[in-house]
């Protein structure tokens, strides 16, 4: 049985047609590499699976469950754009999201849940080399340690499908290479799901199990 099953996905604005008879199944643990060219609807499809928009036609289904119509905990996504707080120090950037769900009325944990949160968050930013600026501002991150960042904070709330829409475009090579490094180490850890958005060929190759 497959795990994400797509079927017969439009998404039209208008009269414009974006997305066209879709039709996929998916594996859990999969990686999907998607490539094209701009414009072509690859991140309109990751906006769909994430529950940002509903198609205009068609279902998508998660683990044989019509899909959530807003983003939960069981999508994650990593942006181009780093989507880091700036107000918050790299410890609470991704401590934060232990604690929103688990007190959404206060918006923080107290006490020992509160130490478990953020003593599961500094770990996480050590497995992405982030264990030594706990305590630093994303402003004062370079933009590879801001991406890493971001993958920190998708990656701490284990979610069952992680959206990449992107996420190493503004990159240099050299540090491209070492992200590509850290996200292959973690999805092997974990084994999600994961989509990747790209217009680069031999990223999309290297990285995925499957090439969309």
């Amino acid at each position: 049985m497959s795990f994400i099953d797509i079927k017969n996905i439009w998404q039209e604005y208008g009269d414009h047609v974006v997305l066209e008879r879709i039709n996929l199944q998916v594996k859990e643990g999969e990686f999907c590499s998607m490539v094209g060219a701009s414009g072509c609807g690859k991140s309109t499809f990751l906006r769909l699976l994430l529950g940002q928009e509903k198609p205009t036609r068609g279902e998508i289904t998660l683990d044989g469950q019509p899909l959530a119509a807003e983003p939960d905990r069981s999508r994650g996504v990593v942006f181009q754009r780093y989507s880091v707080f700036p107000h918050l120090n790299v410890l609470d950037n991704v401590a934060i999201g232990l604690e929103l769900p688990a007190s959404p009325l206060f918006g923080r944990l107290f006490a020992g849940r509160k130490r478990d949160a953020r003593e599961r968050a500094q770990q996480m930013l050590e497995k992405v080399g982030l264990g030594h600026a706990l305590n630093k501002y994303p402003a004062q991150l370079s933009g590879g340690m801001q991406q890493r960042l971001a993958i920190a904070q998708a990656f701490v709330m284990q979610p069952r499908v992680l959206l990449l829409d992107e996420p190493f475009g503004a990159l240099d090579p050299g540090i491209r290479k070492d992200m590509h490094g850290l996200l292959l180490q973690l999805w092997s850890e974990t084994r999600m799901t994961v989509f990747m958005v790209t217009h680069d060929l031999a990223e999309g190759f290297n990285l995925g199990t499957r090439l969309l």
